[in-house]
């Protein structure tokens, strides 16, 4: 499940890889993206990122952040390797609070299930990407809709 297109962005600050606060207050003003994923250092997740990364100019002015229930730590590392130059956002503890406010957060696995939440600049959900089992991507090419759809 996740939450309905339409509905506010849940508020939230996260510490990024380089330990930056990063908060909806400072996203505001301008549209964004909330890509949520599961573990850092794992194939489905890294593949996801590095098509971002590897893409981003299609992204335009929205601003990427990613949040994930691991350490600020592990995520930093994780940056570093793989040169992702976007937010890495920690919602580690208390563990998936940020996550559970997005209704993306999976008991079972206690980490983030894969949802993307595209956010306009007034902070309301215009688009939501998600893949429903743990280690199947979410196409990008249903990025790529949404982004052509809101030129």
């Amino acid at each position: 499940m996740s939450l309905a297109i339409g509905t506010p962005a849940p508020s939230f600050a996260l510490r990024n890889q380089r330990r930056e606060v990063v908060s909806t207050d400072d996203l505001a003003g301008s549209p964004w993206v909330a890509v949520f994923i599961p573990f850092a250092f794992t194939g489905t997740c890294e593949g996801e990122l590095c098509q971002i990364r590897d893409n981003f100019e299609v992204f335009g002015d929205r601003r990427v952040v990613v949040i994930t229930c691991n350490t600020l730590h592990s995520n930093g590392v994780w940056a570093e390797q793989q040169g992702f130059q976007f937010d890495i956002l920690s919602d580690f503890w208390p563990h998936g609070e940020v996550t559970r406010a997005y209704d993306t957060f999976d008991e079972t696995y206690g980490a983030a299930r894969r949802t993307t939440y595209f956010v306009d600049a007034d902070g309301i959900i215009t688009g939501v990407v998600s893949s429903d089992q743990l280690g199947v991507a979410r196409p990008f090419e249903e990025y790529l809709s949404l982004l052509d759809a809101a030129v």
